[in-house]
């Protein structure tokens, strides 16, 4: 639907994924309080927030689903997930969704690893949530039941998938940023 909706003048190629960050993510609450205060209440403003804050929770129940139909336990599963920061290409983690997303992995008692090239890795002594990891090099012993590709960074362009997970494992794509035939699903 995206390809033929591109074919015009004026479409702009948005893509679902984890809607965070330091304005998209929190702008629309500053315009629901001040609508508020006026008598007015927002609901599609709010809908839309209510959803995107939903998102992190929705992918890592859609990935457990997907390793229960493949007969792996869920506790102790072993994800990748490729991408921290808020958007593409950016160091910025403020806000950013995948926090959302590893919680809700991590309360399923998964082990969750993280891979962002963009973000530092002196963040590593903050959290208790995940590994984060400097390069995929890192990951080359370790057999992943699931790959969740959350953040389109240009250097993921290369990379496969299936290369990082087990037989029979999982690839969830959050922002098409794998090949379709590499993929068990998408956003």
């Amino acid at each position: 639907m995206l390809e033929a909706a591109g074919t015009k003048w004026n479409f702009l190629p948005f893509r679902p994924g984890l809607v965070g960050g330091h304005c998209i993510g929190v702008d629309p609450y500053y315009l629901t309080y001040k609508a508020q205060s006026i008598g007015y209440h927002p609901e599609v403003i709010l809908a839309g927030r209510r959803i995107n804050d939903g998102m992190g929770s929705y992918i890592a129940q859609q990935v457990v689903k997907l390793l229960i139909s493949r007969g792996f336990r869920v506790k102790g599963s072993r994800i990748l997930v490729l991408g921290l920061t808020f958007k593409e290409n950016c160091p910025d983690i403020r806000n950013s969704q995948i926090f959302s997303l590893v919680a809700e992995l991590a309360g399923f008692h998964c082990e969750v690893v993280v891979y962002d090239p963009w973000v530092e890795p002196t963040y590593t002594d903050q959290n208790t949530i995940f590994k984060l990891i400097t390069n995929l090099q890192c990951t080359e012993n370790i057999e992943f039941q699931a790959v969740i590709g959350a953040v389109a960074h240009s250097v993921f362009g290369d990379v496969n998938p299936r290369d990082y997970v087990q037989n029979n494992g999982v690839v969830f794509d959050v922002k098409g940023m794998f090949k379709p035939d590499t993929v068990d699903a998408r956003l």
